[in-house]
């Protein structure tokens, strides 16, 4: 990579396939999720040593920490969710729809008394039925069972 002059981190992320793009990469850096030799980088422009360890922390899997939660207790009591419909009360942000729909449930209906915390991944994908301004112990129509 380097051959005649040094290259910025951010090119540096991308070139070692670490970031789809620059903009991505530029993104990481900021947020604080590259470590150059153990130290969190400060700049995207910055030149690390030649020979520098270049880590990126984990990237959140779930869109919110429930889906964490939500995974472990899935996969500790073998519950499978493969094509089900699901009805996540208490949605919030939607970690737990989030886990649902990756563990494979075919539909799911996030319900929270809130408005507009789900996040928008969650809020544009098909499978998900978002149901705002409803509070769980009234009664409610869903457009089909859940199970």
């Amino acid at each position: 990579m380097r051959k005649n002059r040094a290259s910025s981190l951010a090119d540096i992320l991308v070139y070692q396939g670490l970031a789809p793009d620059i903009h991505r990469a530029r993104a990481l850096i900021m947020a604080r999720k590259v470590k150059v030799d153990g130290h969190a980088a400060l700049y995207p422009g910055q030149i690390p040593p030649a020979y520098a360890n270049i880590t990126i922390e984990p990237i959140q899997q779930y869109v919110g920490r429930g889906g964490i939660k939500l995974s472990h207790a899935l996969s500790h009591f073998s519950i499978e969710v493969t094509d089900t419909v699901v009805l996540d009360v208490g949605a919030s942000t939607g970690g737990f729809t989030d886990c649902l729909l990756q563990a494979g449930a075919s539909r799911v209906y996030a319900l929270d008394v809130g408005y507009g915390q789900l996040h928008y991944k969650l809020r544009n994908d098909k499978r998900v039925s978002v149901m705002e301004r409803i509070n769980a112990r009234n009664p409610f129509d869903l457009e089909e069972p859940v199970d």
